[in-house]
């Protein structure tokens, strides 16, 4: 505080006072200091800190230049009804766009599109985990599905250890993903459908209802499910001069690491996670 020595007014240095805050925000969000640790290191109230805190405009928006991207988008959620949605440029390793959702729903990732388009910028491809109906939401663009999250569908169907010979015999095909190319995968694929078609058409029937059913439903739901998404399994390979990633791994990472550094703070309100989070999410971190 300051005082005039002539009309005896008091008041406050804001550039130091403005430090203060920034310097606080980078130790609670950056440095993991819970409102107790600086409540200590600064001799206040844990009151005082969050107040301190609360009076920091932090704009839900970040500045780039509009350019050529490639994006990886997905939702993750923190609990029911309170979902993240983020576009993320995984070359550079910066997010573009993001908002907070209660569901995800495919008009979710429309509004994304349709925002960073408005703002100038242009989708060159985009890497999804392979939920129903979202690639509509990018249609006329390249896209490839996650080999990461295909390789989990196909797991989620057969188990990590399967018994059968034939669901054996496709997490086979499925390991070489990553390390070959679409004709090869291809014939590998149509090569294990003709050794064991007439298996995946055995079929049983409810001897009280007489209605028949197919007897490997979940070895089919594997196959159907690599049959599916075959056309974007090597997208990233089709363009080279993309430098498209096989996976959303670089969302994934950052939707760990944003979850580990609120996990510190657990049990604040909504309102403040959410400013933490639009932190995380624009990765500047200020210290004066």
């Amino acid at each position: 505080m300051y005082k005039c020595l002539n009309c005896g007014k008091r008041f406050q240095n804001k550039k130091r006072e403005d430090a203060l805050k920034n310097n606080l925000l980078y130790q609670y969000i950056w440095q993991r200091q819970t409102y107790s640790d600086l409540a200590n290191k600064y001799n206040k109230s844990k009151r005082w800190i969050q107040n301190k805190l609360d009076e920091i405009e932090i704009k839900n928006v970040i500045k780039l230049n509009p350019q050529p991207l490639v994006v990886v988008a997905d939702v993750t959620f923190f609990s029911k009804a309170n979902g993240l949605i983020v576009f993320r440029d995984p070359n550079k390793k910066k997010n573009v766009w993001w908002n907070f959702v209660p569901y995800e729903r495919v008009d979710i990732y429309e509004a994304g599109r349709k925002q960073l388009e408005k703002n100038g910028f242009t989708i060159q491809a985009i890497i999804l985990d392979g939920k129903p109906g979202v690639r509509r939401a990018f249609e006329g663009i390249p896209a490839q599905m996650c080999h990461f999250h295909q390789k989990q569908i196909v797991k989620r169907y057969l188990t990590s250890k399967p018994k059968l010979e034939a669901s054996k015999n496709l997490q086979e095909v499925v390991s070489l993903l990553a390390n070959t190319n679409e004709e090869v995968f291809t014939k590998q694929l149509n090569k294990w459908y003709e050794i064991w078609k007439d298996f995946l058409k055995e079929k049983t029937t409810n001897p009280e209802t007489n209605r028949w059913c197919y007897k490997h439903k979940r070895l089919r739901s594997a196959y159907r499910s690599l049959q599916t998404n075959l056309p974007y399994l090597f997208t990233y390979q089709k363009h080279p001069e993309l430098n498209i990633p096989n996976t959303t791994n670089s969302l994934d990472e950052f939707f760990n690491s944003l979850k580990s550094k609120l996990y510190v703070h657990r049990g604040i309100n909504r309102k403040r996670g959410r400013r933490v989070i639009v932190e995380l999410l624009k990765g500047r971190k200020v210290k004066s």
